[in-house]
């Protein structure tokens, strides 16, 4: 084998490829990086978003948008005196009928921008007991209460809609209460109403679902309740499986999300080639020489390998630092609410196994035809 030393001596024989190998690597390595971090945070908080012990009750043929779904007012106390089973807490069952709905609002700043509404009463906090109040209190008549990662998705600071501000929805101003946290859902980049109030703004009469959590329930039982009112007009889904065929929706998004990144990286990956194709080329009596001293063919396409994947690993690192600094903890925002990027053991992985491969799978061929020629033939080569 040839020692490890010539592959680090061969690296800076030529600056200029050296510096387009490492920073090939590295834009392709930031690119998957990005990807894959992108497609995981919106999967993650899609898929925390639903739980297994919630029901929603939409109207019927509405099973997949919750916003274009009607409820009858009477569908909430029907459903509370109907449906075994149901969670309580002081005597209070669990069932929480809500408005949800996109409409423009205009910040302190003036800029309007679309969020999204959730018409509540304190009860919804039964349902949904992720939600923790971070200051503040529930949003009473004239006031929201706004998430955690709402201003990002509205594109600001957290101090624009601090406790006390006023917020234009519609043509109504409305008060800031409180500020409410709900980790890793898309909850948390919600604004939260007073549901008369917001039944008022939107000059409707009906909800767009009604929330059941269950305690020794089964889902089945809100099934059953939904068949027999057929005069509600109703529809029973679990929230984690409402959430997963969301998932399924924006599937689209991310498969562009892969196709845009693995355009790029095949284009980089195939310039980083061509590099080593023009540079190898001019090494083949270089090559043959060191055969000619003993050296197998073997452990000189080791030794390339290794020089390459140092060039890549080290693009590789630069990715990872870029990626630290550009997306660890950067809000995407999409129409349902709002994500953070993430840097997770899988998303470095990936980086890490992309530079790897660049550096053997993208080196191989050009090694190989260096190689390939017969002693002879390439000692007199120029």
């Amino acid at each position: 084998m040839l020692p490890f030393t010539y592959a680090v001596r061969n690296l800076f024989r030529d600056p200029s490829r050296l510096l387009q190998t490492v920073g090939g690597s590295a834009l392709v390595v930031l690119l998957l990086t990005a990807a894959v971090a992108f497609n995981e945070g919106m999967d993650r908080v899609l898929s925390a978003s639903g739980s297994p012990k919630n029901v929603m009750l939409v109207g019927k043929g509405s099973e997949e948008s919750i916003e274009r779904s009607e409820v009858p007012l009477a569908a909430e106390s029907a459903a509370k005196t109907s449906i075994p089973g149901l969670a309580s807490q002081l005597n209070t069952p669990a069932v929480s009928g809500e408005i949800i709905f996109q409409a423009p609002i205009t910040p302190p700043s003036g800029e309007s921008k679309q969020g999204q509404m959730r018409g509540v009463l304190p009860v919804a906090l039964l349902v949904h007991p992720e939600v923790v109040l971070l200051e503040g209190h529930f949003p009473g008549p004239g006031e929201v209460m706004v998430g955690k990662l709402a201003p990002r998705k509205l594109g600001l600071a957290e101090e624009a809609l601090a406790l006390g501000e006023m917020l234009v929805i519609g043509e109504q101003e409305f008060r800031i209460s409180g500020r409410f946290a709900a980790p890793g859902t898309v909850l948390e980049s919600e604004f939260w109403l007073d549901r008369n109030d917001l039944a008022t703004l939107m000059q409707r009469d009906s909800l767009s679902a009604v929330y059941v959590r269950l305690s020794d329930g089964e889902p089945e039982d809100v099934e059953v309740f939904a068949f027999q009112r057929n005069d509600l007009e109703l529809s029973s889904i679990r929230e984690d499986i409402y959430y997963d065929k969301l998932s399924r929706f924006y599937g689209p998004i991310k498969g562009m999300t892969w196709l845009t990144a693995a355009l790029v990286a095949a284009g980089a990956l195939f310039g980083g080639i061509n590099t080593l194709y023009a540079a190898f080329a001019s090494r083949i009596r270089e090559m043959a020489t060191l055969q000619a001293i003993g050296y197998t063919r073997g452990a000189l396409l080791v030794s390339l390998i290794q020089e390459s994947l140092l060039a890549t690993l080290t693009g590789t690192l630069l990715a990872m630092v870029a990626a630290l600094l550009l997306l660890e903890g950067r809000t995407i925002a999409f129409s349902m609410g709002a994500f953070e990027l993430s840097l997770s053991p899988a998303v470095v992985l990936t980086g890490l196994v992309t530079g790897a491969l660049l550096g053997t799978v993208g080196t191989l061929p050009p090694a190989i035809r260096t190689l390939a020629p017969a002693l002879p033939k390439a000692l007199r080569s120029n």
